[in-house]
């Protein structure tokens, strides 16, 4: 029978791979292919024993743990629809984020999550705990369930059209739209992961992205697993400089994945404390936020490897564009590759399909992509018009096919009828020699509707000052997209997956002129 689910490509590997290494708890235990997918089915009978249903939605709040990749595929094996989030959020974000996904249950690691807890105990949601005290015991799940049936999971089939992760975007507008993902979606992003990096069992990956967003849920973990190759968890549950390149060295990691504000903490550490050695890399791959030629260059002039960008979202659970490996053609800096497995198209506001490098929206359709957003019905019209997915996203397809972006149709500064790139203004302060990270954005004017400031984080022991900036700007851009004011920081504020987003930058700068006036974008 042909493989249409997630749950049936992780069964095939378990069998065709039984004891090759599936997950590594860094410095603790191994878990191969079979006893992973052992655990899963135990789990998973243990959730059909706390009363979970085909179709419930349980929220999960772990750090990058292995008992949040067990119960992960645990909740999903059980014909439930996982909602992973953030164990950071407050009692609030929590409020909403259970309230509007619908959840019936709330899994957390052993420590517990106190502001979850309070926000499920408000809204009478059951809360479990879930620990593997070692790699050859059961995973626990607290309070334990009576009269578990290990038969009950083997009677459940997952279809392709089951609801199976749920999450929220992150994009630019202020309230998160609720995201289905299905078995079929998760399993045709997975395929295409796999494709385009030809990952095999051969591979080994360690996981540095938070687990509660689709690229490292997706691209690091479950195309890792579905390929029947490696991931390695870091010991302390999230990414950290000091112990990557150890852990990429002792799991003999073939690639990572990361957003360009990680791959330059780990040039930057490169930089300051190189390491004696680096892994022989088959590729670093790069996706979530636009990554300046520069930096580029840089990453694969320091570890010797090519530096594959990627364009992805939510909504089309994760992957939609990526530059392809060296063998199977040319990687372009500044590009963000081209279509795997979906159509995409650039399209007017007519629905119109554009011809090559004309911009326009870049639009999509296949296998991967969401039905539609929850309970929403004005974007659901917005977002799927003329038989297409709307990413909100302006670009154009060069004559070779590969996707250039121009920034957020939202995110575009309007200077007085002049459209500027937020993206063209990054690439320029980001290739300053003393400039570690800097982002433009639109701010309001009275002259010209919109003026463009940017936010600057000097490399250490640089004397950077506004002025340098703005010179340097005024050499490499044409007059009217020099910034208007720089603000020089040590730190700019990140979602939880690491993105800087523009929104929250230009808030957080405009504040500290004037906390009369902070204007909403997005709103």
């Amino acid at each position: 029978m042909a493989i249409s689910t997630l749950t049936a490509l992780l069964n095939h590997v378990a069998e065709k791979f039984p004891s090759r290494r599936a997950i590594s708890v860094s410095g603790k235990f191994d878990l191969t292919h079979a006893r992973l997918n052992q655990l899963v089915d135990h789990a998973a009978a243990q959730l059909v024993a706390a009363g979970v249903k085909p179709g419930d939605v349980v929220a999960l709040t772990f750090p990058n743990a292995v008992e949040f990749v067990i119960m992960f595929l645990a909740v999903i094996r059980a014909r439930a629809t996982a909602a992973p989030l953030n164990a950071t959020y407050t009692f609030d974000e929590f409020d909403f984020y259970l309230s509007d996904s619908e959840s019936k249950l709330l899994l957390t690691s052993k420590e517990g999550n106190e502001q979850a807890q309070a926000a499920a105990a408000k809204l009478n949601i059951p809360h479990l705990s879930a620990a593997l005290p070692a790699g050859d015991s059961e995973i626990v799940l607290s309070p334990t369930q009576s009269n578990v049936d290990t038969d009950s999971v083997a009677k459940l089939t997952n279809e392709p059209s089951d609801a199976a992760l749920f999450l929220h975007t992150s994009g630019t507008t202020s309230r998160p739209k609720g995201v289905p993902l299905t078995q079929q979606n998760l399993y045709s992003s997975v395929q295409n992961i796999k494709s385009v990096y030809k990952l095999t069992e051969s591979d080994s990956t360690v996981i540095v992205l938070p687990l509660f967003h689709v690229h490292g849920l997706l691209a690091g973990l479950l195309s890792s697993l579905g390929a029947g190759a490696a991931v390695a968890l870091p010991a302390a549950g999230r990414f950290s400089a000091s112990t990557f390149w150890s852990d990429m060295k002792r799991y003999d990691a073939t690639w990572y994945t990361a957003v360009p504000t990680i791959h330059q903490i780990v040039l930057d550490r490169h930089l300051s404390k190189p390491e004696p050695a680096y892994p022989k890399l088959r590729f670093i791959r790069s996706c979530s936020a636009s990554l300046a030629p520069s930096i580029l260059a840089r990453l694969e002039e320091a570890f010797g490897a090519p530096v594959l960008e990627a364009y992805a979202m939510t909504e089309a659970t994760h992957l939609m564009t990526s530059n392809p490996l060296p063998e199977e053609g040319p990687h372009k800096a500044g590009s963000v590759g081209k279509p795997v497995g979906q159509e995409m198209a650039i399209l007017d506001q007519n629905g119109v399909v554009q011809e090559p490098n004309a911009t326009g929206e870049v639009c999509i359709r296949g296998p991967n992509v969401t039905k539609g957003y929850k309970n929403n019905v004005d974007a659901n019209k917005s977002a799927f018009l003329f038989g297409w997915f709307h990413t909100g996203d302006l670009g154009y397809l060069d004559s070779d096919g590969y996707l250039h972006l121009v920034g957020r149709i939202k995110e575009m500064i309007n200077r007085g009828g002049e459209k500027i790139s937020p993206i063209e203004v990054d690439a320029v302060l980001l290739s300053h020699p003393d400039v570690a990270q800097g982002v433009a954005f639109g701010v309001p004017d009275d002259k010209y509707g919109e003026e463009i400031n940017c936010a600057v984080i000097p490399r250490d022991e640089s004397n950077l000052d506004e002025e340098e900036v703005i010179k340097f700007c005024k050499k490499n851009l044409a007059a009217f997209k020099v910034p208007k004011k720089v603000f020089i920081t040590d730190s700019l504020p990140k979602t939880a997956s690491g993105k800087i987003q523009r929104r929250i930058v230009s808030e957080h700068f405009l504040a500290q002129i004037s906390t009369a006036k902070v204007p909403k974008f997005g709103a």
